[in-house]
């Protein structure tokens, strides 16, 4: 998967991403690479107090809402969560206060991070893919990582 080139989504449709994800709402084939990074980037944009300790449950409450599994070969990811959490911290950080959810979010998926492959960028494929990556914190073992997860996400 390559990144987006034009924005998928609207400034009410990335709201919406957000909303559905936290009731639990959202069917399952809308949740995309781009409508995790998109609603992840609303979260950070109105409530980004705690993401790190809360956005886990929140994605494994959805993965089981819409009949996924969170174990050791799928659902839940610990260090693909918390890289994509700080990295898009980091985006929000440099983005005018002004841009609007959709705008963001186009920009946003027009990153490195919007394709799918980012984390290989820093992490061997056998590093990420672990049991132990999946389940906890796990550094780099290619390249640091420009913006790092907080010490209590780690």
């Amino acid at each position: 998967m390559t990144a987006y080139s034009a924005a998928p989504y609207s400034a009410e449709d990335v709201a919406r991403l957000a909303e559905r994800l936290l009731d639990r709402s959202l069917p399952k084939a809308e949740w995309t690479h781009a409508a995790h990074l998109s609603a992840t980037l609303r979260l950070v944009r109105i409530r980004d107090e705690g993401l790190e300790r809360d956005l886990p449950g929140i994605i494994r409450a959805y993965n089981e809402a819409v009949g996924g599994v969170n174990d050791d070969t799928s659902g839940y990811h610990e260090t693909i969560t918390q890289a994509y959490l700080a990295a898009i911290r980091g985006f929000v950080a440099a983005l005018p206060a002004d841009l609007d959810d959709g705008e963001a979010a186009a920009r946003l998926l027009a990153t490195p991070l919007g394709d799918r492959a980012w984390p290989l960028a820093f992490w061997s494929r056998e590093r990420l893919f672990s049991i132990a990556a999946r389940r906890g914190w796990m550094e780099p073992d290619l390249a640091p990582l420009e913006h790092a997860p907080p010490e209590g996400a780690r």
